[in-house]
């Protein structure tokens, strides 16, 4: 995924609305989302059927989980897939927990050039690795977060590779575009925000939405957490460039994402 936008406590209504782009070789296999897990730790993502992990989902504690890779001047000899990682992420029962996972991940185990995305309710964290891991707690508002960095808490945060200087520039006038065009609106709802997010994302004139030989934005996700403690999870996945691919509404358990929800029996 290359281009991700999260609000974090921007809406009374929802803690987490969070809207991305992934892109990815055309012929990588992926699985579209479902519940997974088991009673103890479920979650709800996309499966990359090449490596077995994801690139975002939401746990059913109401952690929220995104991941853009970080291009870097030197590929790392990693030894662990990213979306593994991703995958561990969602079986977590908080967002500070979760930080804590990636710390002890990265202390063991070797992986390429990632920017985490990681929110609840609660807490919030940008997480940035290129062999050393940087946490950045972030502010209530508006985050766009892509391979070469993002704006965060209101900064811009880009670190463009010599190596990709050409296309890095152009990955960072996007993030900026999108950022520019997202502030939170006067009287605006959280759903309306993503309906603005997921047009954003949509639209070539932001950049956001690639196509390319071989290689462009293969899926869209939309992922709204409520405010209310008997509330749940909005999930919404295009399996395909946003531009021409309607985002389906994925089928999730009663109460999935509610405060005191893992590991409860409930049916679909």
């Amino acid at each position: 995924m290359c281009t991700l936008t999260l609000a974090w406590r921007a809406f009374d209504d929802a803690p987490v609305a969070l809207a991305a782009n992934r892109d990815e070789a055309m012929d990588r296999p992926a699985e579209p989302p479902a519940l997974r897990g088991d009673d103890d730790d479920r979650f709800v993502a996309p499966r990359d059927a090449e490596a077995g992990g994801t690139w975002i989902g939401v746990s059913a504690s109401g952690v929220v989980v995104a991941i853009t890779n970080r291009w870097l001047d030197a590929d790392r000899q990693a030894d662990r897939s990213r979306g593994l990682l991703v995958r561990d992420c969602l079986q977590t029962d908080s967002a500070t927990e979760t930080v804590e996972a990636v710390e002890r991940a990265v202390a063991s185990r070797s992986y390429d050039g990632f920017n985490l995305a990681i929110a609840d309710g609660d807490d919030a964290f940008l997480l940035s690795y290129d062999g050393e891991l940087t946490v950045t707690p972030l502010d209530p508002g508006v985050h766009v977060v892509g391979n070469v960095g993002g704006v965060v808490n209101g900064v811009e945060r880009f670190s463009v590779p010599d190596r990709r200087r050409e296309v890095g520039e152009e990955r960072v006038e996007s993030a900026r575009s999108v950022a520019s065009a997202l502030p939170p609106e006067p009287g605006e709802s959280s759903e309306e925000w993503l309906d603005r997010a997921s047009a954003t994302l949509a639209d070539h004139a932001y950049g956001a939405c690639l196509h390319g030989d071989g290689f462009g934005t293969r899926s869209f996700t939309r992922i709204r957490t409520t405010a209310d403690a008997d509330g749940s999870v909005a999930f919404a996945y295009a399996d395909g460039p946003p531009c021409e691919t309607p985002a389906e509404p994925v089928s999730l358990p009663a109460g999935f994402g509610a405060v005191g929800s893992r590991g409860a029996d409930r049916s679909a």
